[in-house]
């Protein structure tokens, strides 16, 4: 089925999550979401679960992690 990953299509199995649609993009970047580096977005821009399903049509955005506020007062 076709996905789409920071707007490239992808094609994955049925079955597959979304860190797999990532690691057939691009598997640095899906390595990086796995370390908690970067993190999916939905279509809407919304957080998206690693381990959640894929479908055909699905948009997933790699995109940075944003340090939480209580994580800048360590700084």
């Amino acid at each position: 089925m076709r996905v789409y990953v920071n707007a490239s299509p992808v094609d994955v199995p049925a079955g597959s999550t979304a860190l797999d649609a990532v690691r057939r993009w691009n598997a640095a970047a899906a390595d990086a979401v796995a370390a908690g580096d970067r993190m999916l977005t939905d279509s809407r821009g919304l957080p998206a679960a690693s381990h959640s399903p894929a479908f055909a049509g699905a948009i997933f955005r790699v995109v940075a992690v944003r340090a939480r506020a209580d994580d800048e007062s360590s700084l």
